[in-house]
């Protein structure tokens, strides 16, 4: 059983969102643990996402259960956690749900653009001509808190914190 002051957040976007940018510095302020996504990919999700092909909903089944699991795992030993994860679709987001410790989502909105123009400067496996398939996957969620992450990274950080804090005092 969790303890009660454990918590789970997923941070939520399409690629180049801040997600990791984000839940790192969330996580070291709030002493948390922060879980990056992409760690728990299998190599052959890499491998096509390497190679310009978008992960189907089959890829993505098992690294989802994965994701479920270490999140409830982490919150039954007591600890509050921050998931960088794209969740795109909602039935993405039902898979990582749990109904004994539901986790809050967070949404980092952006435009395309914005997008755009990040992943011109980041080395990542995710090249930016996968951009427009994660747009055209994105379910915007309607229960998650929305945070424009168009915005410099410390006010979004600073916003996260106030809105997972805000739940929690």
């Amino acid at each position: 059983m969790p303890k009660k002051s454990s918590r789970a957040v997923i941070l939520m976007g399409v690629a180049g969102s801040g997600k990791t940018a984000v839940g790192m510095r969330v996580a070291q302020k709030l002493d948390w643990i922060l879980l990056d996504a992409d760690d728990f990919h299998p190599p052959a999700n890499i491998e096509k996402m390497k190679h310009g092909i978008p992960l189907n909903d089959l890829d993505r089944a098992p690294w989802l259960q994965r994701l479920h699991d270490e999140l409830q795992r982490q919150i039954a030993e007591g600890h509050s956690v921050i998931l960088a994860c794209s969740a795109l679709k909602e039935s993405y987001r039902k898979v990582l749900r749990d109904e004994v410790s539901p986790p809050l989502f967070v949404y980092l909105d952006v435009d395309p653009e914005t997008i755009r123009d990040r992943l011109q400067h980041r080395t990542h496996f995710f090249p930016k001509e996968l951009m427009e398939s994660q747009f055209a996957a994105l379910e915007k969620p309607r229960d998650a808190i929305i945070v424009d992450a168009r915005k410099p990274l410390n006010e979004v950080v600073e916003q996260v914190i106030q809105a997972v804090t805000g739940l929690t005092d």
